[in-house]
């Protein structure tokens, strides 16, 4: 009986090794309510003061409503001189889903005329996937020295609690 129950922990033990935890990602709608629009006159930094709110991870993605307009993903010269000219990435569609797929910078600009220079741009910064320290103390750049307990260290704990009450040790 011992034996069956040991067995029967290693191998829960050595499956649970594999289980990998489902972060899920985010989707932003641009601009809250108003959506992707020509910003006012006197709110011309109205994105990027949106985007600074935000804590954008790798995965998540950012919906951009608007009418007849569109959304483009340009390098950080051409942000910088609202060149639309070649862009990275183009959509006109009304409602564009883009999927921030790594780390780094994002520049967005509207490919209508003029509509950039009025202050329909923006910059999003997305996130590094925060690596362990290597000593261990939780004290890596950003962390909130919140604790943090994965899978593969919690596995152990239970099955020798487990084993303990079982007489197995």
């Amino acid at each position: 009986m011992k034996t069956n129950l040991l067995f029967c922990m290693i191998f829960i033990f050595y499956s649970l090794q594999y289980f990998t935890v489902v972060v899920h990602s985010l989707e932003y709608d641009v601009g809250d309510i108003k959506g992707w629009v020509v910003p006012q006159r006197n709110a011309s930094n109205i994105y990027n003061e949106w985007a600074s709110k935000k804590r954008f991870q790798i995965d998540d993605s950012i919906r951009f409503k608007y009418g007849k307009d569109s959304v483009m993903v340009v390098s950080d010269t051409d942000y910088k001189a609202c060149n639309s000219t070649q862009p990275i990435f183009f959509s006109n569609n009304g409602n564009t889903i883009f999927k921030l797929d790594r780390s780094g910078y994002f520049y967005f600009i509207s490919g209508v005329s003029g509509h950039c220079e009025r202050g329909q741009k923006m910059i999003i910064k997305v996130l590094e996937v925060e690596e362990a320290s290597p000593s261990g103390d939780g004290n890596t750049p950003g962390s909130s020295g919140a604790a943090s307990i994965s899978c593969s260290s919690i596995v152990p704990m239970v099955l020798l609690v487990v084993a303990g009450s079982a007489g197995l040790l």
